[in-house]
């Protein structure tokens, strides 16, 4: 089912409770969206060219997936969403498609979730500038409501707020999905690059992953099995070929020590002595407790007596990855290669 929506001059019936014009919030989204040029109106037969690139409108865009599970709304279809013109006041949950945004140079960013770390080269997100919309996990809605977004942006952790989004904006869905991330990020790309007339700015930007994949497959080539694990507090978790992290392996190149681990986006459980029992050449340890905002002892926890027997550590092949690069902003063109460069900084 394709929803229409006007994104110039709609009217917004919502059941929140809006507060009126005048308020700080929307002093930020004038000074945000002062000097974008309009895009043409639709009042004419011929179609609307976007003011920010070559893109043309109307425009219908489909989600990177067709529906996602939910803990407690079960499965959330997504719709296809027509645009009569190109959106110019733009609310993005997703951290992965906000680096994409950003590296594409698009226009008219107004709402961020900013209450979650932010990744440091999404840093400039943080001012005043740009209005909170809550977390990763909890959107501030009467907030997003007051601000009349074009558009929300979102992916899995914002899935179960679909419909309420939906009295707000047109929302589409834009994250990497765990069992074919490479694809949905591309998607993803595809997805900012046609909406924003910035299409020839993708296609240089994911030019420079042609030679990158090459130099990490052949690093990758130099090591017969590795594995890839997450922290969180002292507790660790594992990721084979069909997990969140599996394009470590499926596009990197990387082998995998074993296969035998339970696909979940958290990763299974996974102790020390596996991790010994397993002995990989290299091993990969994400921070998710760095990335959510926690005190981290990762080097002091890892580096047990039990880790110190491992291949990995006896040959410095312990690599700690950066955790909100990898934990909350994958999915973006700067931080997919941003991944690869820490992994051949550390390998080489």
């Amino acid at each position: 089912m394709k929803k229409m929506w006007k994104v110039a001059g709609a009217v917004l019936a919502i059941s929140l409770a809006l507060v009126g014009c005048g308020t700080e919030k929307e002093e930020a989204v004038n000074q945000t969206t002062a000097g974008n040029t309009a895009a043409q109106g639709n009042d004419t037969e011929e179609p609307a060219v976007a003011a920010q690139g070559s893109a043309v409108y109307p425009l219908t865009i489909s989600s990177t997936v067709a529906s996602a599970e939910t803990e407690d709304k079960g499965t959330i279809a997504f719709e296809d969403v027509t645009f009569e013109t190109m959106p110019e006041k733009i609310v993005v949950f997703d951290y992965g498609f906000l680096d994409t945004l950003d590296a594409l140079g698009v226009e008219g960013i107004i709402g961020v979730a900013k209450d979650s770390t932010l990744p440091a080269h999404l840093s400039k997100y943080s001012a005043d500038e740009y209005v909170s919309i809550g977390n990763l996990k909890t959107p501030l809605l009467e907030d997003i409501a007051e601000i009349k977004p074009d558009v929300i942006f979102i992916s899995g952790r914002q899935s179960t707020f679909y419909e309420e989004f939906q009295e707000i904006a047109p929302v589409v869905f834009v994250g990497a999905t765990q069992d074919d991330y490479w694809n949905t990020f591309l998607s993803s790309v595809d997805v900012a690059a046609k909406m924003f007339g910035k299409e020839a700015e993708a296609e240089e930007y994911l030019a420079q992953f042609d030679s990158k994949l090459e130099e990490i497959k052949a690093l990758a080539g130099n090591f017969e099995n590795t594995l890839v694990t997450m922290y969180n507090e002292g507790k660790l978790s594992g990721f084979a070929t069909n997990s969140r992290f599996g394009y470590m392996y499926d596009i990197y190149g990387f082998k995998p020590v074993t296969e035998d681990i339970q696909s979940s986006s958290h990763g299974s459980n996974f102790g020390f002595e596996a991790i010994l029992e397993f002995n990989p050449e290299v091993l990969f340890v994400i921070d998710r407790t760095a990335a959510t905002g926690g005190e981290s002892n990762i080097q002091a926890d890892m580096e047990n007596d039990i880790i110190k027997k491992t291949t990995a550590y006896q040959n410095n092949r312990i690599v700690y990855l950066d955790g909100p690069l990898w934990y909350l902003s994958g999915g973006g063109l700067q931080s997919e290669l941003a991944k690869i460069d820490e992994i051949l900084a550390e390998l080489k």
